[in-house]
């Protein structure tokens, strides 16, 4: 019979520490201190309240849980090197300006404003009309020419290969006005 009793006696404590691990459900996001000891006839106990003896166990938010210990402190070399995050970046098309008019033979001068400079490993992609610029000597300052009549938009983008970051300029249109073999002539 003491076997018996022992037995019906661990599990209620294990049907208790299913309860209270369901009713700690609806909290996740937030971790939780449960603790847990043995009292004198070997039944284990479990409850939100601590109690002389009793091991604490930490369950985390979210999916997981299980008892939570204090990561081992990185070593000066474990920790990964800091980049400089794109967001910080200044990276915008400062000519042409936005519904620029260019006539005649007029260039097209283009220039990216951008902050910090333009580092190894980072490439600057350009795109004309959606179509890929090929690339230029001076990637941040360049001219476009004859370019025929129409409304052009210009995009920029920045790719960092070290971190896998991009950042896009905000497009900018502008339009080339060429005479035309059609215009009426003064006379």
């Amino acid at each position: 019979m003491g076997l018996c009793f022992l037995t019906m006696h661990l599990c209620r404590s294990w049907v208790v520490f299913g309860l209270l691990a369901a009713s700690l459900t609806p909290l996740t996001g937030r971790a939780m201190v449960v603790y847990k000891w043995t009292d004198a006839d070997g039944v284990v106990h479990f409850s939100d309240q601590p109690v002389p003896g009793a091991e604490k166990i930490v369950t985390s938010g979210g999916t997981t849980r299980g008892i939570l210990t204090d990561p081992a402190p990185a070593s000066p070399t474990d920790r990964p090197k800091r980049t400089e995050s794109l967001a910080a970046t200044r990276f915008a098309i400062s000519s042409p300006a936005q519904q620029q008019t260019f006539s005649g033979d007029q260039p097209v001068i283009v220039h990216l404003a951008m902050e910090p400079e333009l580092k190894a490993g980072q490439t600057i992609t350009w795109t004309l009309n959606g179509a890929t610029l090929a690339n230029q000597p001076d990637p941040t300052q360049f001219t476009l020419t004859d370019l025929g009549r129409g409304s052009y938009t210009l995009e920029a983008s920045l790719m960092d290969a070290a971190s896998g970051e991009s950042k896009a300029a905000e497009p900018v249109t502008f339009n080339v006005l060429r005479p035309s073999v059609l215009s009426p002539q003064h006379k």
